[in-house]
């Protein structure tokens, strides 16, 4: 086979690395590959005008590294501006408050949330001392499994209904 007519169908292999960087990137998004397919379109081009395939490398190559470094970390930058994201899972229920609805026996007892939701809670040991009763104002302070950590809000002679 004649190699000049392998570089004839150099756009065919310029044109499957660019989809396998395309799916890699969809799969990363890291912006990462996405940079460099479309150094691979830099190189499809110069293929498409004739190029030798050393030109082709090259253009592909100057064009992907360029990107990597002067477009992807501003892109980058812009994509993650937008402030801290919400707090989710135990992070939002740590500082939340709420009230007893069954008194603590031996440190455990339930409490009901300021989000609507109904845990068993237990005090740490230094609040062991204080029994909490029905009513009184807590805030959640840890979340062990399914339990949710609790010290009291205010004194116990401050309680509330329930």
């Amino acid at each position: 086979m004649d190699p000049t007519n392998i570089l004839h169908y150099a756009w065919i292999v310029w044109l499957v690395l660019t989809l396998v960087f395309v799916v890699i990137e969809i799969f990363t998004l890291d912006l990462t590959f996405l940079m460099i397919a479309i150094g691979s379109i830099g190189g499809l081009l110069a293929s498409l005008f004739g190029a030798d395939w050393w030109a082709q490398i090259i253009v592909a190559a100057v064009l992907s590294i360029l990107l990597l470094f002067v477009v992807r970390p501003p892109l980058l930058k812009a994509l993650r501006k937008g402030g801290e994201p919400s707090p989710s899972y135990v992070e939002a229920l740590l500082g939340l408050q709420g009230s007893v609805t069954t008194r603590f026996v031996d440190g455990a007892g339930h409490v009901k949330l300021s989000n609507g939701e109904t845990w068993t809670a237990k005090a740490p040991p230094l609040v062991l001392d204080s029994s909490l009763e029905i009513g009184d104002r807590v805030v959640v302070v840890a979340i062990e499994g399914a339990t949710a950590v609790v010290e009291p809000l205010s004194s116990p002679t401050e309680r509330t209904a329930p």
